[in-house]
C-alpha cells in the first residue's frame, strides 16, 4: 500500500480489526519513511448478477435503485438508518450467494417485500402499491388484508399498528 503522505511505496500494517459487522477489515498502517500512520479499508467486493426485466431486457444491477424503492418506501417512517442498511444488505446478500448470473426483477422485489415487512407495515404497503400495480382500491385492500393475516400468525413487534392504532406488545 503506498503511503498517501511521501508516495513510498513500501508500509506495514500495525492493528487490524473487523469493521462493518464482519463485512470489512480497518487496518492502521505506517509508513517506515516519514512515519505518518494511516487507516485503510478492506472490503470483499462481490459480483451481483443480471437483471431480467420484466419486458425480456437485461441490465446490470443497481444497488441505487435498490436504496431509492426502499427509501422511498420507508419515507417519513420511524425506522433507524441502521435497519435499513441491513435490510439492503439482507437483500443484496441474497442474490450474491445464490451463484446464479441473472435474477428475475420480480426476485428482487419480493425480496424487498419480505424485508419492508420486517421493518413496517406502512413502508411495506407503500411499496406493495407500487411493485404490484394496484388497479383499484379492491386490490389494495386484499394487500392489507394479507398482510392482516400474516401479522396475526407472527410473533409481535413494539411498533405502531397499522392495523389496530395502538402500540403493540
Amino acid at each position: 500500500m503506498q503511503c498517501p503522505y511521501c508516495t513510498n511505496a513500501d508500509t506495514r500494517v500495525i492493528d487490524s480489526r473487523l469493521g462493518d459487522g464482519g463485512e470489512c477489515v480497518r487496518r492502521r498502517r505506517e509508513c517506515p519513511a516519514c512515519a505518518e500512520r494511516f487507516t485503510t479499508f478492506e472490503q470483499m467486493v462481490l459480483q451481483m448478477p443480471q437483471v431480467i426485466k420484466f419486458d425480456g431486457r437485461r441490465e446490470k444491477f443497481d444497488e441505487t435503485k435498490l436504496r431509492r424503492g426502499v427509501d422511498r418506501a420507508l419515507e417519513k417512517r420511524p425506522v433507524s438508518g441502521e435497519a435499513v442498511e441491513g435490510a439492503i444488505k439482507r437483500v443484496m446478500r441474497r442474490f450474491t450467494h445464490k451463484g446464479e448470473r441473472e435474477i428475475p426483477a420480480a426476485d428482487i422485489g419480493e425480496a424487498v417485500m419480505r424485508e419492508l415487512s420486517e421493518l413496517d407495515e406502512v413502508a411495506y404497503v407503500r411499496f406493495a402499491s407500487v411493485y404490484r400495480r394496484f388497479q383499484d382500491v379492491a386490490a389494495f385492500n386484499e394487500e392489507v388484508e394479507r398482510l392482516r393475516g400474516a401479522q396475526l400468525s407472527r410473533p409481535s413487534k413494539v411498533q405502531l399498528s397499522l392495523f389496530g392504532g395502538g402500540k403493540k406488545a
